[in-house]
């Protein structure tokens, strides 16, 4: 297992649409483990394939209950609506305010070649959209609300009641 580089944002490959992966292999089990390996140590909730450099549909999640893996995920039901902060490991600094589904359900393969479907609510629906994004060749900052803001722009105002004031 190994830390692998995150590229970032105005990196070709994460403009590039994901290939399915068609059967479980020695590398695609390192693969996951290494995205593992990377998002926990970047201390992220999410990472898409892209993200490490590999043009392959595997995204790992961990909303803090546990590790999720999906390969070749397909988001199958959409409900409700949240607006809320949003960052990214490939845009470091960074965040947004992005409108997303309140509800995910998402249909993938998992580590063992097991079809799943995952529901999501909430922080885990936004790690849904945001990871499936990625193999798709989008990314949050094309989804903001009004821009990308700095992180540290949220020390002196909450970035979420501005926006809720202007409502």
């Amino acid at each position: 297992m190994a830390i692998r580089e995150i590229r970032e944002i105005g990196e070709p490959i994460l403009a590039k649409k994901a290939k399915p992966v068609k059967e479980i292999t020695p590398k695609i089990t390192e693969l996951i483990d290494d995205m593992l390996d990377t998002m926990y140590e970047a201390m992220g909730v999410g990472l898409a394939a892209p993200q490490v450099g590999v043009l392959k549909q595997v995204i790992v999640i961990d909303v803090g209950e546990g590790p999720i893996v999906l390969i070749n995920p397909e988001i199958i039901n959409e409900e409700g609506e949240q607006i809320g902060q949003e960052g990214c490991l490939s845009v470091p600094g960074k965040i947004g305010i992005v409108k997303r589904p309140n509800k995910v359900r998402v249909r993938a393969y998992d580590e063992n070649w097991e079809i799943r479907e995952l529901e999501g609510e909430g922080l885990l629906a936004r790690a849904f959209c945001h990871e499936t994004d990625h193999l798709k060749g989008e990314m949050f900052v094309d989804k903001t609300e009004d821009g990308v803001y700095n992180m540290n722009e949220l020390e002196s105002a909450d970035l979420m009641d501005e926006i809720e004031e202007e409502e």
